[in-house]
């Protein structure tokens, strides 16, 4: 498999990387945790005395594709193909990597909800999931191509309009230009509803959450408990067969399900 590309401008993704060729610790983390992660490292190296980690927040089917290929591209650097640590809110992607035989076994550690962030005050006056399928409404859509999340997405709106909501907005208004495709992943959702290029995006209730903590000039919409996929969307995480630091794996792992680790979660809106 080729080598995976990062964009340049996804810097904010991939931390530590002055520690690429000495890191104690190399954390592929699923992007949605971007906002946490700053925090729970900071805490666990307090908590075990590991200062040189290196971790990357992008979505976790690009970081699958970054393990299976032996690396990934970034400016002029390769990033590790082996990391210590992996998660996802993908099940067959821990299984595949269970198959090739890289990864013993994984747990879940986390949950998440979807929720429609708008611009503040809304002003194309989304109310519904059922209302993304109008002609004048512009949204920012996770590529399935790349995220993990765009599947309990397109389920959302399975759930609320069947395949005929799905086919509207993953067809046809992609094909008129009113669903407008991520190029890496969701991040990019708060950046055209500021710049107005779009109406609404689907995007992890943490990420909304996030921008309010932040006084970004957005609101979010709660689609309901029966849309909002909580009773699917679950985050795996598993260390490496060849991990480079087994032990500040296991470290780690260990640290994840533990209660300091899940007050810091839980902070920024995800769930038990």
């Amino acid at each position: 498999m080729e080598m995976p590309v990062i964009p340049s401008e996804r810097g904010d993704d991939i931390r530590g990387l002055e520690y690429l060729d000495c890191a104690e610790l190399i954390l592929l983390m699923a992007g949605n945790q971007f906002m946490v992660m700053e925090e729970l490292i900071e805490t666990f190296k307090k908590g075990t005395g590991i200062k040189k980690i290196f971790y990357e927040t992008l979505p976790p089917k690009l970081m699958l594709r970054q393990i299976l290929a032996g690396g990934a591209k970034f400016r002029n650097i390769i990033l590790p193909g082996i990391p210590d640590i992996y998660s996802s809110v993908s099940e067959d992607s821990m299984n595949l990597l269970k198959n090739r035989g890289l990864i013993d076994d994984y747990f879940i550690y986390l949950h998440n909800r979807i929720v429609l962030m708008v611009p503040k005050n809304n002003p194309a006056g989304v109310k519904s999931v059922l209302d993304l399928a109008k002609d004048n409404v512009r949204i920012s859509q996770p590529n399935p191509e790349n995220e993990d999340i765009a599947k309990y997405i397109i389920e959302m709106y399975r759930r609320a309009g069947g395949e005929q909501l799905v086919k509207r907005i993953m067809v046809e208004k992609v094909r008129e230009g009113t669903t407008i495709l991520t190029t890496v992943h969701h991040r990019e959702t708060p950046e055209r509803l500021m710049k107005g290029i779009c109406d609404v995006g689907p995007v992890w209730a943490t990420e909304a959450i996030y921008a309010k903590m932040k006084n970004l000039p957005l609101d979010f919409i709660e689609v309901g408990k029966d849309l909002d996929m909580r009773d699917k969307v679950n985050y795996y995480i598993a260390s490496f067969r060849d991990s480079p630091n087994p032990k500040n794996a296991k470290l780690f792992l260990n640290y994840i399900m533990s209660e300091k680790a899940k007050k810091i979660y839980e902070k920024y809106g995800f769930l038990r």
